[in-house]
C-alpha cells in the first residue's frame, strides 16, 4: 500500500489482491474563494484572456492587412505645378495652385537625404516601416505634456502625405499603419524616401524638396549645401514656425533643431566632426509670394501651353496634371526691354481723362531669324487685368503690313502687270485713289481709296510701298492672283486657317486677314532669313521627373527664293529710310519694315527686322471689360493712330535695347533682275496707266494661278466675304465699256466708298 500526494489524505480502497473494490474514488469539491481572493483572477483566466487578446490582435492585424489596400494617390499629392523658366534657367512662373515639382532621388544630394533621415527617421533603411514602441512613446509624451509627437516613421508620413490626408483620426491612423506595412513590402526604401521628399510640406507654400530649395534659397535642390539641407530638414518639424524670416523670434528654436539634425548626422557617421564644426547657419532668401500669373507671366505661360498642345508635345489633360519643367526660349533681358518700351513709348502717354485711352492695348513678339526662337512676347497690360493675349489673338486685321507679302509673291512667281511687264521695285503703277482694279481688261468691282483719298498718279512700287498706296497694291494683288498671294502667305508662315485669309479675294492684298502678331513675326523673320523658314518655337527643353520630353523637329524650308525675300527687304528698307516707318530709325540699326492700320483705326501695326532680329508691334483698341474691338480715334490726344508712330517707336526702343552689345550687321541682299534702282526708265504720266493696268484683253496675262501664274481667277464664282458683311458694289470708272460681265472681288468693307477709303488708310 502506498500514499499519493495528489490526494487529500484519503487512500484508495482496494482489495487485498490489488484490484478495485468496484467503486470510483469521489473527488472532494475545491474550497470556495472568499474575501479579497475572489477579485484576483486565476492563472487559467489570465492565460485565457491573454490568449484571447493575442488571437484578436493577430486576427485584427491579419484582417487589416488583407482588407486595407494601397489606395490611389490623393489629388493634392498628385497635383503639381508646371515650372516655366526663361532661357537662362531663371524662373518665369508656375501655373498651378500647388507649388510642387517632383524630382528623382538621384537629384537630391546625399547629404540632404541624410539630413532628412537624421531629423525624421535615422533607422529608416534598417528598421520596419512602423515602430510601435515609438508610437506608444509619442502618445505618452503627448499625454504627459512633453510635446505633441507623431511617432511615425518616414514611411508612415509618406503614406499620410501621398495616400491619405492630414486629419487626426483613429481610422486614418489605422489605415496609415496597414498601408505602411504593405508599402514597405512592395516598394523599395529609395522609392519611399523619394516620395516622402517630394510630398512633404516645408512652408512658404512649398511642397517637396525642390520647391523648398527654390523658396528658401532660390536654387535647385541639386545645388543645396549640407547646412542648407539641414535647415530644410529642420523645417519638417514645424514648417511655418521655423521660417526665421517670417518669425525671427523663433530663431533659438530653429537653431536648436538645425544643430540637432547636424549632430544626428555625426552620430550616424554621415558627417565628420570636422565637417560638422565648419557648418554655419545659412542665410535665407527673402520670402516671396507665389509667382502667380500676373503681369506678363500669364501671357507667356498661355502661349507656351498652346505651343505644347498645338504641336502635340503634350495633350491638355497631361499638361494639367503638372510636374513638367519647361525651359522657354524667352530671353529675360529682352522680355524686360519689351515691357519697358511699351510702357515708356505708349502707356505713359495715355491719360485717364480720355475715355478712349482706356481702350489702348499693345501686343508684340520678337524672333531670332537664325534660330526661330521667340525671344520676347508682350501680351498686354497685365494678365490679371486683360486675359486675352494680344500677341496671339487672331481677330485684328493686319492692314498694310500684309503688302510686302504681295510683292514677295509677285517676285517669287514671276508675276507681271496687265501689259506683261515683270513686277519689280521699279515697276510703275497708277496710284489714283479709288481707281478700279482691272483684270483681263475688265473691271473687278474692287476700287479701294488711299489714305485721306490722296491720289499719286504714276508711282513706282518702291515709292508706293513707302507711302503705302492702296491703289497700287490692290492692282498688284490682281496681277499676282489672290490665290497665289494666299499660298505665298501660308508658305511664309501665316497659318492656312487664319480668318479671312481664304475669303478676302481682291482685298487680301490690303490686309483683311487677321493673323496674330506672333504669326506676322514669323513671316517677317522668314524674310529676314532670306526666304528660309524655320518654324518658330517657344520651348527649348521639357522634362518631367528628370526625363526629357521629345519636342517636334523644326525643319528649315524655302518659303520663297532668296531673290524674292531680299528684294522685298530692299523696298522695306526704303520704308524706314524715308517712308511711313522713319521712326524705326531710332533703333540705330539697318532696318526694314512696314506700317499698317486696320479698319476704323482699331489697330496700328509696325512689322520690321534687322539682320539679327524680327519684331512686330501692334497697338490695339479693346474694351477693357468685354475685349470687343474699339476704334482708337483720339487716343493719346491724336486724331488717329498710325503704324508709324507708337508701334514704330516701341519697335525702335525695344530693338535698340535688345541688340545692345551685339555687333551691327548690314543686310546682305541678292536682288531679282531689274530690281536695282534706276534700272527701269521712269515713264510719263500718260503711259503709266497703260503700263500698269492695261485694259486690252490681248495684252493681259494668262489666268493661271500656279507657281508661275500671273493672272487672277477669271470666273465669276469667287468666294464671298465673311457672312453678314456687305460687299462693295462696282464703282464706275473710265475703263472702256465691255459687254463682258464685271468680275467680282468681294471685300469686307462697307458699301460707302468714303468709309471704305478711310478703312484702308495707312500710316
Amino acid at each position: 500500500m502506498s500514499d499519493d500526494a495528489r490526494h487529500d489524505g484519503t487512500g484508495d480502497e482496494t482489495d487485498h489482491d490489488g484490484t478495485d473494490g468496484g467503486t470510483d474514488e469521489e473527488v472532494p469539491a475545491r474550497p470556495r474563494r472568499t474575501g479579497w481572493r475572489r477579485l484576483v483572477p486565476t492563472w487559467r483566466m489570465v492565460v485565457g484572456s491573454v490568449l484571447l487578446f493575442l488571437l484578436l490582435v493577430v486576427g485584427g492585424l491579419t484582417a487589416g492587412y488583407l482588407l486595407v489596400g494601397i489606395p490611389p494617390a490623393n489629388s493634392a499629392a498628385k497635383a503639381q505645378s508646371n515650372v516655366y523658366l526663361y532661357s537662362d534657367g531663371t524662373e518665369l512662373a508656375r501655373d498651378g495652385d500647388v507649388n510642387r515639382e517632383n524630382v528623382p532621388l538621384g537629384q537630391v544630394p546625399k547629404a540632404v537625404q541624410r539630413a532628412v533621415l537624421a531629423a525624421e527617421d535615422r533607422d529608416f533603411y534598417t528598421e520596419s516601416a512602423v515602430d510601435p514602441a515609438a508610437m506608444l512613446r509619442a502618445a505618452w509624451n503627448t499625454v504627459t505634456g512633453k510635446g505633441k509627437q507623431s511617432g511615425s516613421t518616414i514611411t508612415q508620413q509618406y503614406v499620410k502625405n501621398y495616400y491619405l490626408g492630414q486629419e487626426q483620426t483613429v481610422t486614418r491612423k489605422a489605415k496609415e499603419f496597414f498601408i505602411a506595412i504593405k508599402l514597405d513590402r512592395e516598394a523599395s526604401k529609395d522609392d519611399i524616401l523619394e516620395g516622402y521628399l517630394n510630398t512633404s510640406y516645408y512652408g512658404r507654400n512649398a511642397y517637396g524638396i525642390q520647391a523648398a530649395a527654390r523658396a528658401y534659397y532660390g536654387k535647385d535642390v541639386g545645388s543645396l549645401t549640407t547646412a542648407e539641407g539641414a535647415y530644410l530638414a529642420a523645417l519638417l518639424n514645424a514648417p511655418s514656425a521655423y521660417d526665421v524670416t517670417a518669425h525671427p523670434e523663433n530663431r533659438p528654436r530653429v537653431l536648436a533643431r538645425w544643430n540637432y539634425v547636424l549632430d544626428g548626422m555625426v552620430k550616424q557617421k554621415w558627417l565628420s566632426a570636422g565637417e560638422r564644426a565648419g557648418q554655419a547657419f545659412p542665410a535665407l532668401t527673402r520670402a516671396r509670394t507665389s509667382a502667380g500669373l500676373s503681369g506678363q507671366r500669364g501671357y507667356l505661360v498661355e502661349a507656351v501651353r498652346d505651343y505644347l498642345t498645338d504641336h502635340d508635345v503634350l495633350d491638355d489633360n497631361t499638361l494639367r496634371a503638372g510636374g513638367y519643367r519647361i525651359t522657354t526660349t524667352i530671353d529675360h533681358k529682352r522680355q524686360n526691354a519689351f515691357v519697358k518700351a511699351v510702357r515708356t513709348q505708349l502707356m505713359e502717354q495715355l491719360s485717364e481723362d480720355r475715355a478712349v485711352d482706356g481702350y489702348v492695348r499693345a501686343g508684340g513678339a520678337s524672333i531670332d531669324p537664325a534660330t526661330g526662337k521667340v525671344v520676347a512676347l508682350y501680351g498686354g497690360v497685365d494678365y490679371a487685368k486683360q486675359y486675352v493675349n494680344s500677341a496671339t489673338r487672331r481677330d485684328y486685321q493686319v492692314g498694310s503690313t500684309f503688302k510686302p507679302l504681295v510683292f514677295a509673291s509677285a517676285v517669287q512667281n514671276g508675276s507681271v502687270t496687265q501689259d506683261g511687264s515683270a513686277i519689280t521695285p521699279n515697276t510703275v503703277y497708277d496710284g489714283t485713289s479709288k481707281r478700279m482694279t482691272i483684270n483681263h481688261g475688265r473691271p473687278t468691282g474692287f476700287a479701294p481709296g488711299n489714305e485721306d483719298d490722296r491720289s499719286y498718279g504714276p508711282i513706282s512700287v518702291t515709292e508706293a510701298t513707302d507711302k503705302s498706296v492702296n491703289a497700287v497694291y490692290a492692282q498688284m494683288g490682281i496681277d499676282v492672283g489672290p490665290d497665289t498671294v494666299r499660298k505665298t502667305a501660308v508658305a511664309l508662315g501665316i497659318p492656312a486657317r487664319t480668318p479671312s485669309l481664304a475669303t478676302s479675294q481682291g482685298a487680301i492684298s490690303l490686309g483683311t486677314a487677321t493673323p496674330s502678331v506672333l504669326d506676322m513675326t514669323q513671316v517677317y523673320a522668314t524674310l529676314a532669313h532670306h526666304g528660309r523658314q524655320l518654324p518658330y518655337t517657344l520651348v527649348d527643353h521639357v522634362t518631367k521627373g528628370g526625363e526629357d520630353v521629345d519636342l517636334p523637329e523644326r525643319e528649315e524650308s524655302t518659303a520663297v527664293e532668296r531673290a524674292a525675300a531680299d528684294t522685298t527687304t530692299q523696298i522695306l528698307r526704303s520704308v524706314v529710310d524715308g517712308g511711313t516707318g522713319t521712326a524705326a530709325q531710332g533703333a540705330g540699326r539697318p532696318a526694314a519694315g512696314k506700317t499698317g492700320t486696320a479698319e476704323d483705326d482699331k489697330a496700328a501695326w509696325f512689322a520690321g527686322y534687322t539682320p539679327d532680329l524680327a519684331t512686330v508691334v501692334a497697338v490695339l483698341g479693346q474694351h477693357p471689360q468685354t475685349a470687343v474691338q474699339e476704334p482708337l480715334y483720339g487716343a493719346a490726344g491724336r486724331d488717329r493712330l498710325n503704324g508709324g508712330d507708337f508701334p514704330a517707336q516701341i519697335w525702335a526702343d525695344y530693338t535698340a535695347a535688345a541688340l545692345t552689345g551685339h555687333p551691327v550687321h548690314d543686310f546682305d541682299l541678292q536682288l531679282q533682275q531689274g530690281a536695282e534702282a534706276g534700272e527701269s526708265p521712269s515713264p510719263s504720266a500718260d503711259d503709266s496707266a497703260s503700263a500698269s493696268a492695261s485694259t486690252s484683253p490681248s495684252t493681259g496675262p494668262s489666268d493661271s494661278t500656279g507657281p508661275t501664274g500671273t493672272g487672277a481667277p477669271t470666273g465669276t464664282g469667287a468666294p464671298t466675304g465673311p457672312t453678314g458683311e456687305p460687299t462693295l458694289p462696282p464703282i464706275p470708272t473710265e475703263a472702256p465699256t465691255t459687254a463682258a460681265p464685271t468680275e467680282e472681288f468681294p471685300t469686307v468693307g462697307p458699301p460707302d466708298v468714303d468709309a471704305y477709303a478711310r478703312r484702308w488708310g495707312d500710316g
